[in-house]
């Protein structure tokens, strides 16, 4: 018998050994069948299931071990980010700005916080704004210690007085400091000084202080806020890019010097953030076009990063023990371009000079941002004020400016 009928003049085909059809298979068309090709055997059939079900079986651990290690990661973290509560962070500048920013976020890691600038005014609203946000869990979680950083002595009974307090400092942060804008021929030589003094002696007058009972325990961070100023020399802030050049070098040699002996330091080189800082920045020349630009770019969506993401990246630095972060693409960008070509690098800063309004021959008093605000671009003067609202750049009488 053929397998397959045939007509009686067709030629003869050998036939083919198959299994006898059942009657679904006699009652559904050829082309429709689901039966598998005569020539899979049994056994074959057999390693094709087992190999499906090996798959899947993969796949559903690979899932699996993809839960449990996103599990233990998150796990890992959150004990890692546990060990800031109780810890001491004693934050330079922190009034207002990126150093209030960064108080609310070690705040609400369950740290307990020191608040210090010069204006006592100042750190008594910041201190009301931390307690109205909840970021600690009472007023005794925040103590406010108004001094001078220039002078040596002030830091150093800083230090004292936090000690005596809370018993250490675990955690100190250099982020106090100054802006000045505006080209070299209008500036003097007082307005470097100044500027050297608010923005490099600060930090290193609070790193010496409090060097010595970090070394002592083996154990602290040091964090110093610098800035892509400190990577790369831009345009209209040279007295501002001196010190934070100076920052850098210290910052890092000081990395290299403690890291075996169980301190750890943390360069930061943030861009531009929207903290509300340049209506305190000061201005010379033709104060009030370089206020526009300066603005400008200090609040700008994209060119910009906000206080609050800034703030959440350092501190998550400072719990995972890196030793130099860029906060911004552009910034990263930036230094990294200023390491591989420092001649395109300085082409491109002296385009960006062209662009920037011209000297006006005389140094005078620098100029406060907030005088000559109302001349800003006008999204730049909205973003600019929440974020100088928010961040305490301002006080009561300039919030209704």
């Amino acid at each position: 018998m053929c397998a397959y009928p045939h007509a009686p003049n067709a030629p003869f085909e050998p036939a083919v050994n198959v299994q006898p059809e059942s009657e679904l298979d006699r009652a559904t068309p050829r082309f429709l069948s689901t039966r598998q090709p005569p020539f899979l055997s049994k056994r074959t059939k057999n390693a094709g299931g087992v190999l499906v079900g090996g798959v899947a079986i993969a796949g559903a651990a690979a899932v699996g071990i993809a839960a449990l290690a996103t599990a233990a990661a998150a796990a890992a973290w959150r004990v890692r980010a546990a060990r800031l509560e109780g810890k001491t962070v004693l934050i330079t500048g922190s009034s207002r700005g990126l150093g209030l920013a960064m108080a609310e976020e070690f705040g609400r890691r369950g740290a307990r916080i020191v608040l210090t600038a010069r204006d006592t005014e100042e750190l008594d609203r910041a201190r009301m704004l931390l307690l109205h946000r909840e970021v600690v869990s009472g007023p005794d979680e925040i103590l406010t210690l108004a001094a001078d950083l220039r002078n040596p002595e002030e830091a150093e009974r800083l230090v004292q007085r936090v000690t005596n307090t809370w018993g250490r400092v675990d955690i100190l942060v250099n982020n106090a400091g100054i802006i000045t804008v505006g080209p070299v021929e209008d500036q003097s030589l007082q307005d470097f000084r100044d500027v050297m003094d608010a923005n490099f002696f600060t930090g290193l007058h609070c790193t010496l202080s409090v060097l010595p009972q970090m070394l002592a325990r083996r154990s602290g961070s040091i964090v110093n806020i610098t800035s892509i100023g400190g990577k790369v020399a831009v345009p209209h802030l040279l007295a501002y890019t001196a010190s934070k050049f100076a920052e850098v070098g210290f910052s890092e040699g000081l990395h290299a010097e403690l890291r075996s002996k169980g301190v750890h330091v943390l360069t930061v080189c943030p861009g531009l953030m929207r903290t509300g800082s340049h209506v305190n920045a000061f201005f010379s020349g033709d104060a009030e076009k370089e206020y526009r630009w300066f603005s400008l770019g200090a609040t700008t969506p994209g060119v910009s990063t906000s206080a609050q993401s800034a703030a959440r990246k350092i501190v998550r630095a400072v719990i995972t023990g890196a030793t130099e972060i860029a906060i911004t693409p552009q910034a990263i960008l930036a230094s990294r371009l200023a390491q591989v070509s420092p001649e395109l690098t300085s082409r491109v800063m002296g385009m960006v000079n062209r662009m920037l309004p011209g000297a006006s021959g005389s140094s005078s008093v620098p100029v406060r941002g907030m005088s000559v605000r109302g001349l800003e671009p006008i999204p730049a003067r909205s973003l600019g004020w929440s974020a100088a609202r928010r961040y305490n750049e301002v006080d009561g009488a300039d919030a209704k400016v």
